[in-house]
């Protein structure tokens, strides 16, 4: 039978992943993390076989005040903190904890202390985003300085008049890295200057999206004013849906799939979703079923799985179906929290510190283990990379690293 060369060098590509994975010691089915929601920046991992049942700490470290999450790539953990006002991106071991190098520049912890950003592994660069707008491309083996750059005078960003800091993690695209920090904006990732802007709103609290939408690439932003669409390859403003909150918080990162747009608020905001048509947004559905404060939802198999309610009270883990905002269960008096999914599975941690793991089954809301493993205000999602889970505390500044290895 003949194979043309690209099923070939896909078949090649299979057949070498579990040699490879041999070789340098990694488990089947494991996989790096280099940046906010992982590769899709949709927070579902293709991690598979590891373990659903209470996961054991391997290592804690502190890493200072913040809310920034973990990066994970080529054995090394990334993540930010503050300690006696200054800012501090971290590189650690992934395996021990052990601090590889650290990069501190002065930085008020302000209110709800800390920065907020989880830094963005781009082959041997780390781009991280203090919470006053430092903006840094660093050596991710070394942390040496590449450049920097300050995106209040680069890119005139504002945040609110509430001063609770910026919070948007950076895209990589090609030769670009992509900002949501009011206007949307694309920098040279190699030097930090900016190709292009759009937009003038004060910065909301969320991370950019790509969507496709047949042969088109968009960016999407959820700013203080409400979502922002630009064209990926020249930033022109295709459309914009005003989205109003209470103290200008729009913090859920904005969920695409093929031409529609979910979005999601908390201060009983609610959600909504939109249909990029011709390039116009219409609303398909506005309700309350989903009200996300500070966490976005995550979309898995045409469901969204994600916390309704305010971050730090009571509320209820939900799972609605994406095309038609029907809630099809929730599970109530739960603290507010994050999650993940991977093979199938929620991982949650809520608030207070306790680690959830339960079914992502639209059937109905079925635990499989819950853990304590940290104290206090807890926000920050939880991440499951190479079988091991890192979670955060933040006001307690610590880090921990749970085996959860098959």
């Amino acid at each position: 039978m003949k194979i043309d060369q690209a099923n070939r060098m896909r078949w090649l590509a299979r057949a070498l992943i579990p040699i490879v994975g041999t070789a340098i010691g990694m488990r089947a089915g494991a996989s790096d993390w280099r940046e906010w929601h992982g590769p899709n920046r949709d927070a579902v991992s293709v991690e598979t076989g590891w373990k659903t049942e209470s996961p054991k700490e391997v290592w804690r470290a502190d890493v200072g005040v913040g809310f920034s999450a973990v990066s994970v790539a080529s054995g090394r953990a990334y993540t930010m903190g503050n300690i006696a006002n200054e800012d501090i991106v971290w590189c650690l071991d992934e395996k021990t904890g052990k601090v590889i190098w650290s990069h501190k520049y002065p930085c008020p912890a302000g209110s709800h202390k800390g920065p907020r950003v989880t830094p963005t592994v781009d082959g041997d660069r780390v781009y991280t985003l203090g919470r006053d707008g430092d903006l840094f491309c660093l050596g991710a083996t070394d942390g040496k300085v590449v450049w920097k750059t300050d995106i209040t005078k680069e890119l005139k960003a504002k945040q609110t008049r509430y001063n609770w800091g910026f919070a948007c993690s950076p895209l990589v695209r090609g030769n670009s890295l992509i900002l949501d920090v009011g206007p949307l904006a694309a920098l040279d990732k190699k030097t930090g200057k900016k190709i292009w802007s759009t937009g003038s709103s004060d910065a909301g609290f969320s991370s950019p999206r790509l969507m496709k939408d047949g042969t088109r690439e968009y960016v999407l932003g959820f700013n203080a004013d409400g979502l922002l669409i630009a064209d990926a390859n020249g930033g022109k403003k295709i459309d914009e849906y005003e989205w109003k909150t209470e103290y200008l918080v729009n913090s859920a990162t904005p969920i695409p799939s093929g031409n529609k747009i979910f979005i999601s608020s908390g201060y009983n905001r609610g959600c909504a979703l939109l249909r990029l048509e011709n390039g116009k947004l219409k609303n398909v559905y506005e309700n309350k079923t989903m009200r996300n404060h500070c966490n976005s939802s995550v979309l898995y198999k045409g469901h969204l799985y994600g916390f309704d309610g305010q971050q730090g009270s009571p509320g209820a883990l939900k799972c609605i179906e994406f095309e038609s905002g029907d809630v099809k269960w929730e599970n109530p008096g739960m603290k507010i929290g994050s999650l993940m999914i991977a093979d199938g599975k929620i991982i949650a941690m809520l608030d207070g510190g306790e680690l959830v793991i339960a079914a992502a089954d639209p059937g109905g809301f079925k635990e499989l283990s819950r853990t304590k493993v940290l104290e206090g205000k807890c926000w920050t999602y939880p991440v499951l990379a190479n079988g091991r889970i890192f979670c955060r505390s933040n006001e307690a500044g610590k880090l921990v690293c749970l085996g959860a290895g098959g």
